[in-house]
């Protein structure tokens, strides 16, 4: 597939550019930027009552993203969290694992192995086909339901052409730190992408992109190592990817439909550390092999959204169903000759079910009052295999989600307006629960604009959490099937001033401020001494509270953007003999810039950011064996990318080279975690696989 994706992409190269036409790529940011996450019509960023952040597709490009972790590991306030175990990257926002954050694409949360819209794998969010993307931080609980308790992002994709035809194909090649071949080293993404209308109202795309990523080595010796020296696989594992996507619209004046249709494929090789050597004493010859599993995720996307309004309303309303299924491959490997044998195939984990979500606005007419009807529904079905964790048996549970929300918008002037909400969600598996919020946005004197943001939403608890059992002589560690979702609460402050001068500067200032309470937080906890038993508990409170400044200069070929956060976490564990909770604070700093070359049409990018030192609070044995409370540290680090994007024929071939990571970043020392019941903390935490450079040649074929 990759070798007939490179060739077909270089055939486009050729063809004549006669038939093009200019396109410009403009680097300016657009102030009055249409979203369209938590609103009632799309409308511009500024009547927007929620703070949203938008990054745009020339944001994308100008790093050359290829999935959602290429994008936002430089993004402020967001971690990016790699495992390079299981190949997965996930979201830490606020110092909130992914469980508190939801993914969701076109307003429709992602399903994936383990969850809806949380705990999703940021490298399996191809960002070929997006228009945009929305990060709104804080609770969404009314808007989008349980699980939004830090914030959400949306991915808006391309639904439209100004073309008739629109054809792009592309090739990116990139080293893995210093690896890197044209067989299996590196990275190799080729991609196609083909948009037709058909007339005024009917227009439709597909795509295809694989993505292959052939592992990180740095000491290990790969899978053909036969030494037993704990060499053997490699640090980063081997996977790749295939996307397919399609959709069609169908517009008419007053209603607008389309119909999205996703497959997404990723296979990920795992390679034993330990070689048995096979030895046979009456030959004394060996033949040395091992034990390697291969993961492969399926996922199956369809959406159907209807879109429009009549006399009496306006109306939007989504049906989705999905599936994402992993299976595994256990087999053992003659090193030698590459034989596999005890080959064993089963499903690891899987969701699958149907999702509907619809709102109704607009029925009054006015331009001063507003109010939104809606509902969302879920019927999840999960598997989880007892090996995927600490389960006495295969784990098989359906959760069905009836949620119904309202809200009103109200402007009261020209200066203020407020939204109340609430959403009341009910569940098979958990009591009824409920989400309230309050927005509010006051344009002030001299150009500046307050929002004001209060909301809640609960977390629901994870299989782990309920369904954990690992009982024998040695232990009595068991999860909770009657857990209560977590609580979560949120209240921000967002100051804007938008300036510009004679001298054509622009200059955006954003100060914000934020609280976040999470209560009935959910813990391992000691429950018998003797015989000592654990279970997982409603018991613990997470807070932070936090502050950031973000600026944005654009003067004419130039764009500068800055920000600063400081931020405090408290953990309140009651789950934990010794504990404190004293805020421990951290902060981040971020900056890119831009500057096109007009002359020679070239745009060159750099991004930066620096994370600083987080500490917590962790339990070690002093020398007379007691456990006393220390705090732990987890170093800072920076991270720096720069590209350099030129443009050809009349913009439509386009070439971006760039490095990432330039600091050279792969593991970082901490103090920050404690040990499990039979290992010592870890001393250091992988983050990178070093300094990687890429080239990326698009050709855009649009007349």
């Amino acid at each position: 597939m990759r070798s007939k994706l490179f060739l077909l992409s270089f055939s486009f190269l050729s063809f004549s550019v006669f038939a093009q036409e200019k396109e410009q790529d403009s680097l300016i940011n657009n102030l009055s930027e249409v979203v369209i996450t938590g609103q009632y019509n799309a409308q511009s960023v500024k009547k927007s009552v929620f703070q949203v952040k938008v990054i745009s597709r020339e944001d994308i490009d100008r790093q050359a993203g290829n999935n959602l972790a290429d994008l936002l590991n430089q993004t402020l306030n967001i971690n990016i969290i790699p495992n390079a175990s299981s190949g997965k990257s996930s979201v830490q926002l606020f110092g909130l694992d992914a469980q508190y954050f939801k993914i969701l694409v076109d307003n429709i949360p992602i399903i994936n192995d383990e969850g809806l819209g949380n705990n999703t794998d940021l490298t399996q969010i191809n960002l070929d086909d997006i228009q945009q993307i929305e990060i709104v931080e804080g609770s969404m609980g009314v808007e989008y339901g349980a699980n939004a308790v830090s914030g959400i992002i949306n991915i808006i994709t391309k639904k439209n052409s100004k073309y008739k035809w629109e054809i792009t194909p592309y090739i990116q090649e990139e080293t893995i730190g210093k690896e890197y071949n044209l067989v299996d080293r590196g990275r190799h993404i080729q991609s196609l992408k083909v948009g037709h209308n058909f007339n005024e109202k009917w227009y439709a795309n597909a795509l295809i992109t694989t993505n292959d990523f052939k592992g990180f080595l740095n000491d290990k010796k790969g899978k053909n190592h036969i030494e037993n020296d704990g060499l053997r696989g490699y640090e980063w594992l081997p996977k790749e990817q295939l996307n397919v996507k399609s959709l069609i619209s169908y517009n008419l004046k007053d209603h607008r439909f389309f119909y999205k249709f996703e497959f997404f494929k990723e296979t990920t090789d795992r390679f034993d550390s330990f070689v048995d050597d096979g030895h046979h004493t009456q030959t004394q010859t060996t033949r040395p092999r091992s034990a390697d599993e291969i993961f492969e995720s399926e996922r199956f996307f369809h959406h159907l959204n209807l879109t429009g309004k009549f006399n009496f309303m306006n109306y939007d309303a989504s049906f989705s169903f999905q599936q994402q299924k992993r299976n595994v491959e256990t087999y053992n490997y003659w090193i030698r000759t590459g034989e596999k044998f005890d080959v064993k195939n089963f499903e690891y984990e899987s969701r699958d079910g149907f999702y509907s979500k619809a709102n109704f606005s607009n029925f009054l007419k006015s331009e001063n009052v507003d109010f939104q009807l809606g509902y969302e529904i879920s019927e999840i079905n999960g598997y989880l295999s007892s090996i995927a964790g600490l389960f006495q048996d295969n784990i098989d549970r359906r959760l069905g989600s009836y949620d119904v929300y309202g809200s009103t918008e109200v402007k009261i002037n020209d200066k203020i307006s407020i939204r109340p909400g609430v959403r009341a969600l009910f569940s098979s598996q958990f009591s009824t629960q409920t989400a309230l919020s309050l927005s509010s946005r006051f344009f002030l004197k001299n150009d500046y604009e307050l929002r004001a943001i209060v909301g809640t939403s609960p977390r629901l608890p994870n299989y782990e959490e309920m369904y954990t059992y690992l009982v024998d002589v040695n232990h009595n560690v068991q999860g909770n099937p009657d857990l209560n979702p977590e609580q979560g609460v949120s209240a921000f402050l967002h100051l804007n001033k938008i300036s510009k001068f004679k001298s054509g500067i622009q200059l955006s200032n954003k100060f914000s401020a934020w609280y976040i309470d999470v209560k009935d937080r959910i813990e391992l906890i000691i429950v018998n001494q003797t015989p000592l038993q654990y279970q997982y508990r409603n018991i613990d409170v997470y807070k932070t509270i936090g502050t950031s400044f973000t600026s944005s200069l654009n003067y004419k070929n130039w764009i500068v953007n800055a920000g600063v956060t400081f931020a405090g976490v408290s953990k309140v564990l009651d789950s934990q003999e010794n504990h404190s909770d004293d805020f421990l604070y951290g902060f981040q700093l971020n900056a890119n810039l831009s500057y096109r070359v007009e002359k020679i049409n070239t745009v060159f990018s750099a991004f930066v950011k620096y994370n600083g030192p987080q500490y917590q609070f962790v339990n070690q044995e002093n020398e007379n064996g007691e456990s006393i409370l220390v705090r732990g540290k987890q170093d800072g680090f920076t991270w720096l990318d720069a590209t350099v994007k030129k443009s050809f024929f009349k913009n439509n071939f386009e070439v971006t080279v760039g490095a990432r990571n330039i600091l050279d970043i792969t593991t970082i020392n901490t103090t920050s975690v404690e040990g499990g019941a039979h290992s010592g903390p870890p001393t250091n935490i992988l983050m990178g696989y070093g300094r990687s450079y890429f080239m990326k040649l698009l050709y855009k074929l649009n007349f």
